[in-house]
């Protein structure tokens, strides 16, 4: 089981090459990064990790910016999202974004894709909310047509795009490895198993009865294999990353704190014994 990070990276903590480098010396798996373009001040979306939200949510760093950082400074590292808002987004122009991050990283990239929290946040790019989980699906649809090999039209209910050339290519055929987020239930597996690679749950709890209830719905749609689990922003224990590896997770996303360079380093350093 790979183990990776994750960190909600700011104007006021670490920065993202010098994190980098400390990962990869150390023998990290990987580096996720999550997004939000920005919060409302007045937001009336309760945070579902609790109010009042976190100073770091109004300050991240734009996610493929800074593993674009990341990528020149590493060679072996795993690169993705935790996650990417993908409605928040135009489709041409983020299918280009991540195409070029996983063609100059030679591949390292994952795609977390995720359906939002906060209803002010997409208002503001005029996502539709009950509508989202569809427009999210459709604009996936839409970047892997510009991602396929030869010119591919699409056309779909909330875009299009004419047959194009488009490059660079992502390294793997089809696009980047794909994880959904999202809390477990049958509408999220079903779009799992319809679209995409695997899971990105929070944190570990109830995956004994979710896992099998997704490894159930991926068989039912007709895919072979297995889906890839993910727990993301994990606050690790020896116990908790044996059960990660009994359920089959094939990577863990390790939280670490949005600090400064003195303070994440201490935690990796702290983290280094799970490796």
């Amino acid at each position: 089981m790979r183990i990776s990070t994750t960190i909600l990276l700011t104007d006021e903590t670490i920065r993202p090459a010098r994190l980098a480098g400390a990962l990869e010396e150390r023998g990290f798996g990987g580096l996720y990064l999550p997004e939000h373009t920005h919060i409302p001040v007045s937001r009336q979306t309760p945070a579902p990790m609790g109010d009042p939200l976190p100073r770091p949510y109004g300050r991240t760093l734009d996610p493929l910016v800074a593993l674009a950082a990341v990528s020149a400074v590493t060679h072996e590292l795993a690169l993705g999202t935790s996650i990417t808002l993908v409605a928040q987004h135009d489709p041409v122009v983020l299918a280009k974004q991540i195409a070029t991050l996983d063609w100059m990283s030679g591949g390292r990239f994952t795609l977390g894709v995720g359906f939002g929290w906060n209803v002010e946040e997409a208002a503001d790019h005029g996502v539709v909310w009950h509508r989202r989980r569809d427009l999210v699906r459709d604009r996936l649809a839409l970047m892997r047509a510009l991602w396929a090999a030869e010119p591919t039209a699409y056309e779909g209910e909330f875009g299009s795009v004419r047959a194009s050339y488009a490059h660079p290519k992502p390294v793997r055929p089809g696009g980047p490895r794909l994880l959904v987020g999202g809390a477990a239930g049958p509408t999220l597996f079903a779009h799992i198993a319809e679209y995409a690679d695997g899971w990105l749950p929070i944190g570990g709890s109830g995956l004994g009865e979710a896992v099998p209830a997704l490894r159930d719905a991926w068989r039912a749609a007709g895919r072979t294999g297995g889906p890839a689990v993910v727990p993301g922003y994990v606050l690790p224990s020896p116990g908790k990353l044996r059960h990660y590896r009994d359920l089959g997770a094939e990577e863990v996303l390790l939280q670490l704190p949005s600090g400064s360079e003195t303070e994440v380093l201490r935690t990796l350093d702290d983290y280094a014994r799970y490796l």
